[in-house]
């Protein structure tokens, strides 16, 4: 019955007991109803001699001992099913390692292939947790599919006469979907196309599917820039409606837009962002009130005042629920004319604002503060570089030579020099009171015209980029206790992030140990925060700061949207929300609209559906960062797909029971060393010190060891590089 299914698990020669407890347990678990004895066992499993047919009856009494198997009458056994079925999302991988993730929020069970039903990722099932043998890892088998999700796979096709395949980009399907020809919607054999799964047959090896669409042809830059979108599910194009209705919408600001709105025009307002940028979604103003008393003004561009809740527009915007950043283009959550004319706070033009204004002190204390719409009108665009270079150079230069930067305005000069040093005492305080200092390097490509990276770079935050940090930073904050810090605060939209995982923190210590660095992971948590906050100061510009500071974000927790407000851990604010960014993401309009209405006095909102509308929010910004990062991937492997053979010194990065991942120190692609180059020894993992550590001569690969590599594939279609090592360097 079961011989196929055993025959590829059957050692050739000699079996071990070891083996025959595997097959044992899967026989039974396979035939939970059967009561079988040795002989039957042994016959079912093909096991002939006798050695073998006493090692199983040993077996089956172990077996029952460890309380998998129950023994019933004549030295018969029958599995101990516990009757323990589970409910909650599978999780397919191509490589085989699927998953049960359990609805109650537990730790997830290995599912094996034969034991998947044919679940999709995404999929709702039940599973009965399948009988093991004391201190193994719990396996499952997928029992019910309760609730398809809507499967659609992104891949390159292959048209034959009668039929055509979709080879899947994706690493959660390592099986091709078969296309009847008469579904292909002209596809033809090259192309990439989005593919939806119509069926899985029980018996089938493979997935049945129609295209939904041809996206162009493999290689180019934008049909594999769309497949990136299209994998993720996210949009690429703008309804023509949409942006129809967006068009209508009056350009022209007439004196009832300015009705109860506090003017800022005559007060000195500048915009910083990145010199490409054309959505100025924030601004600040400046002017001395008295010695040592600052007015600032963070203004935000008031995208609810031209989208109004429930049209077309914003219907769009919630579902998008962010705009989305790849390598060489975004795709916005809002249509252009919004994005870049209409709610843009360009130079030299009168804006509408939803403005968080700041009386501060000289040494960045706040004394008072309102929130009100306003009206302004930017003086200046500067870009972060423009503004950086005020503020290294402006000190430094004889009277009267201010002229020489592209500002050329000696009160422009004078005014980011003053945020910069309130935003450097706002900094100070905020470290002082716990938050963490995740300065992140970024990745960035110089692109040709075709989309083809010619160079890696890496983008730091600077004191430009920290000034308008920080002020943002300030209203958000502000604007989250304006609302929550009361007695009997209404239904908001929170920005959380909770405490990390004690278990994730104590990996991240002995981790950063082994690289000879000292970090808490108890106590206080401004002492913890304190410690990590000197680590990451201490790595800075050394070979392994990417890598300590990436293991130390996955140590903590992600932050969400969420009514329930528990404080934002990293940032050391017991209230904190997004008001800074409508333009870009649908929580911050959720927000302004939740403003206006509890500034006029009105009661407050459904908490439930609020919830709901943060759940969304949150899932569309996890989708959106996952979909940049395969962007970010693609152009590496493309960057890397002509190094061939080439050498470089990295850093192992990541470290699997496949394999180890390195990232290389001078552009920190990554890649693969695959297990099988790894052929001096029979390398085994051990996940509590995330290294690779060989049988016979106990040699070990870590997580944060130096090593040189040669490149020897690249795999664009999956976003993947292999590596061969070279050698370890000490």
């Amino acid at each position: 019955m079961l011989k196929n299914l055993f025959q590829a698990m059957k050692p050739q020669k000699r079996i071990t007991k070891k083996e025959i407890i595997q097959l044992v347990v899967n026989l039974f678990n396979k035939l939970p109803k059967e009561v079988m004895n040795y002989k039957q066992v042994s016959a079912e499993l093909e096991i002939t001699k006798n050695a073998g047919k006493l090692m199983v009856a040993e077996v089956l009494e172990l077996l029952t001992q460890d309380g998998v198997l129950n023994k019933v009458d004549n030295g018969k056994y029958l599995l101990n099913r516990l009757g323990n079925t589970a409910e909650g999302v599978f999780d397919r991988r191509s490589n085989g390692k699927n998953s049960f993730i359990p609805a109650d929020g537990s730790k997830s069970i290995f599912v094996a292939e034969r034991n998947a039903m044919h679940a999709m990722s995404g999929d709702r099932v039940q599973v009965q947790i399948l009988a093991k043998r004391k201190g193994r890892d719990p396996e499952a088998e997928v029992i019910k599919i309760l609730e398809r999700k809507e499967t659609t796979f992104v891949g390159t096709l292959e048209v034959s006469k009668n039929y055509a395949y979709l080879i899947s980009d994706s690493r959660k399907l390592a099986n091709d979907i078969f296309i009847p020809k008469g579904k292909l919607k002209g596809g033809q054999t090259g192309q990439k196309a989005l593919v939806h799964i119509v069926r899985w047959p029980e018996r089938s090896k493979n997935p049945e599917g129609e295209v939904i669409e041809i996206l162009g042809d493999a290689g180019s830059n934008n049909t594999e820039m769309h497949a990136i979108l299209a994998e993720f599910g996210l949009p690429y194009i703008y309804p023509e409606k949409v942006e129809k209705a967006a068009e209508k919408i009056a350009k022209q600001i007439t004196k009832d837009d300015l009705k109860d709105r506090e003017d800022f025009r005559q007060t000195l307002t500048v915009t910083i962002d990145p010199k490409d940028a054309k959505d100025f979604d924030d601004a600040l103003s400046i002017k001395q009130l008295k010695s040592g008393l600052w007015e600032v003004g963070v203004h935000i561009a008031d995208v609810t005042h031209y989208v109004k809740a429930g049209s077309i527009i914003d219907k769009e915007a919630e579902e998008r629920a962010t705009s989305v950043y790849l390598v060489d283009r975004t795709i916005p959550m809002l249509p252009e004319v919004l994005c870049n004319d209409l709610c843009s706070l360009r130079p030299n033009e009168d804006k509408l604002a939803f403005s968080c204004v700041f009386e501060l002190n000289d040494s960045g204390e706040v004394k008072k503060y309102r929130i009100k719409r306003a009206v302004i009108h930017s003086d200046k665009r500067l870009t972060y570089e423009e503004a950086q270079e005020i503020i290294e150079k402006a000190p430094q230069l004889p009277h009267g030579e201010s002229g020489k930067f592209h500002s050329g305005n000696l009160d422009i000069m004078n005014a980011i020099l003053t945020l910069d040093k309130l935003a450097k005492k706002l900094r100070e305080k905020r470290f002082k009171n716990g938050a963490i200092a995740f300065d992140r390097v970024e990745v960035k490509f110089d692109i040709d015209k075709d989309g083809k990276p010619l160079n890696v770079y890496f983008k730091e935050a600077k004191d430009s980029n920290k000034l308008v940090e920080e002020f943002m930073l300030l209203a958000n904050k502000t604007v989250a206790e304006a609302i929550g810090k009361v007695k009997k605060p209404k239904v908001f939209v929170y920005r959380v992030h909770d405490l990390p995982d004690p278990e994730k923190l104590q990996n991240f210590t002995e981790f950063v140990h082994r690289l000879g660095y000292k970090v808490k992971s108890t106590g206080a948590l401004s002492d913890m925060s304190k410690s990590i906050n000197d680590l990451l100061e201490k790595v800075q510009g050394k070979p392994e700061q990417n890598l300590i500071e990436t293991i130390a974000i996955r140590s903590m927790a992600k932050a969400v949207y969420t009514t329930n407000n528990i404080g934002h851990y990293g940032l050391a604010f017991p209230y904190y929300t997004h008001f800074t960014s409508p333009i870009r993401r649908y929580p911050d309009m959720m927000v302004h609209r939740l403003l206006e209405k509890y500034l006029a006095g009105g009661r407050s909102v459904n908490a439930e559906k609020t919830e709901e509308d943060c759940k969304h929010s949150s899932r569309m910004e996890y989708v959106a960062a996952q979909a940049e990062r395969a962007s970010i991937k693609y152009k590496q492997v493309e960057f890397m797909s002509d190094k061939i053979g080439m050498e470089f010194d990295g850093a192992i990065s990541g470290v699997t029971e496949w394999g180890l991942y390195v990232e290389i120190n001078e552009n920190h692609c990554e890649g693969m060393v695959p297990m099988r180059e790894l052929d001096d020894d029979f390398y085994e993992y051990d996940d509590k010190t995330y290294s690779l550590i060989g049988k016979r001569n106990k040699k070990r690969y870590r997580l944060g060891d130096n090593v040189k590599i040669k490149v020897i594939h690249t795999n664009l279609e999956r976003k993947q590089m292999d590596f061969q090592l070279v050698r370890t360097v000490i």
